[in-house]
């Protein structure tokens, strides 16, 4: 199943279910579908994708968490060590942007990056959840693309400021239910800007696993329905090549991961 959260004209951004080229409305909100029991059925009237704006999936989630180094490809190029306990930061919830809509090159920036990365929503939500019982509380997974600007996340070192300036946090389309895929941890995920592969992995190489990172931020913190964890990128990031790459007004990226979709947005820069 496909989940989204949608805006039609005249009525509130809504819940839905794609069903082919249509979506069909819960009459709830994401947050409140995340925290039901089981997936509502949907009983709205279907209206014609292309009729609808489709939001991030999790618009405004209460916690947007974030996993560094969690790819070895990516920690090896970082000149990291491969991490022994996850490295977690985060970025606000208000720079969460959907599927074509612009990311703003900030003008004070000169190193605006990307990174492609595998995101998991959770359901029920929970503390000291066992990694036994991880999977209990996840309602799917979407594609997140972690835009960064290099330059303010290496000023200090605390990185959130270079992660999270507006529109820094495109998420979509949607949220395929986690039914619908046998196994998070073998999916294919890649970033591609002008017919360019850039980025090219595997899910199966993630350091921490759903179930540990689970395990991990529910010990210290309790987790939310609707809260989503964005997992790390691979390697192929733009800093890390010879010469730098950094994202340019006009281009689009776009990340793909196997089985959920692709995700896609336009580059202009701050007015």
């Amino acid at each position: 199943m496909r989940l989204v959260t949608f805006l039609r004209a005249g009525a509130q951004p809504e819940a839905g279910v794609v069903q082919g080229d249509q979506v069909v409305g819960l009459g709830m909100s994401m947050i409140e579908v995340c925290a039901s029991d089981s997936i509502p059925q949907p009983k709205g009237p279907a209206y014609p994708l292309s009729e609808v704006k489709l939001l991030a999936p999790v618009p405004r989630p209460a916690k947007l968490i974030c996993v560094g180094l969690n790819y070895r490809d990516h920690a090896a190029e970082s000149r990291s060590e491969i991490p022994t306990v996850p490295t977690i930061f985060n970025k606000f919830p208000n720079v969460v942007i959907a599927a074509g809509d612009p990311v703003v090159l900030p003008k004070i920036s000169r190193k605006p990056d990307y990174e492609a990365e595998f995101a998991f929503v959770i359901g029920k939500g929970g503390r000291n959840i066992p990694a036994e019982r991880a999977m209990e509380h996840v309602l799917g997974y979407t594609i997140i693309n972690d835009i960064s600007a290099r330059d303010f996340q290496t000023a200090t070192t605390q990185w959130l400021m270079g992660k999270t300036f507006d529109t820094f946090c495109p998420m979509g389309p949607w949220i395929v239910t986690k039914d619908e895929i046998a196994d998070p941890h073998a999916l294919d995920i890649s970033l591609e800007i002008g017919g360019e592969i850039l980025q090219k992995s595997n899910t199966r190489e993630l350091v921490f696993q759903i179930p540990r990172l689970i395990e991990y931020v529910s010990s210290a913190v309790t987790l939310e329905p609707g809260d989503v964890f964005a997992t790390g990128t691979p390697g192929g990031v733009g800093f890390a090549r010879k010469p730098p790459r950094w994202l340019k007004p006009g281009e689009e990226t776009i990340v793909r991961i196997e089985g959920i979709g692709e995700l896609r947005n336009p580059i202009v820069a701050e007015q």
